[in-house]
């Protein structure tokens, strides 16, 4: 797989790559190709490397008797980054470096499916950087990400489109959903949006008013 390309920072999104189920090549080609910073947590280092894939970061707490200089001539060059606070996770401490080196957005794989718990961790993570870093979640299936109060886009009819509230949200509005949403409030548990779509072709508006609410585009 060939390495990605040089592009400014603030034109398109850093890429990071955790340790989750493997997306397809091609998906991982694409976001490799316009990416300008590529980070990889070390539990996923030896995974990348098999697929000849040019990294810029090595990040992680890299315990476990792991070698991180091993490294540095295969990925020439390499900048490595210990990260040993044990109150976060790895993809965490990518974010937090993200937002040191004041890069606005980032595009996240390998991030879903090998452990539930590992995906659901990754996935409600989103909500606390809200303010700091835009991070949109990739896998073969889906995108998943935090919606302004107001979100705005064009989609194709019948896009496969859930909204998935962490915690409570209310004061939600759609326009062009097949299930529409007047004034309603979501609740973790209780009461998400999944499994709707888009009605017909064209902008598709969604509002809430109060809480963190989710969209996961499907490609299913």
């Amino acid at each position: 797989m060939s390495s990605h390309h040089i592009v400014r920072d603030d034109q398109e999104p850093a890429l990071i790559i955790a340790n989750g189920a493997a997306c397809n090549e091609e998906l991982l080609g694409q976001l490799l190709e316009w990416s300008p910073l590529v980070i990889v947590l070390d539990s996923a280092i030896e995974r990348v490397l098999e697929l000849g894939i040019k990294v810029d970061v090595l990040l992680g707490d890299f315990d476990r008797g792991f070698d991180p200089e091993y490294y540095k001539d295969k990925q020439f060059p390499l900048e490595i980054v210990y990260a040993p606070n044990q109150d976060k996770t790895d993809l965490e401490k990518a974010f937090d470096y993200l937002i040191e080196r004041k890069i606005p957005m980032v595009n996240v794989v390998w991030a879903t499916g090998k452990r539930a718990d590992h995906t659901i961790t990754n996935i409600t993570n989103i909500v606390r950087y809200r303010n700091q870093l835009k991070i949109v979640i990739i896998d073969d299936h889906s995108k998943i990400f935090l919606l302004p109060n107001r979100f705005e886009k064009w989609y194709t009819a019948n896009t496969p489109i859930s909204l998935i509230p962490i915690g409570h949200v209310s004061g939600i509005h759609s326009k062009n959903l097949f299930y529409p949403l007047k004034d309603d409030s979501l609740i973790i548990g209780y009461r998400t949006g999944s499994s709707n779509h888009v009605k017909q072709d064209g902008i598709v508006i969604i509002e809430h008013k109060e809480g963190d609410l989710l969209m996961m585009e499907c490609f299913d």
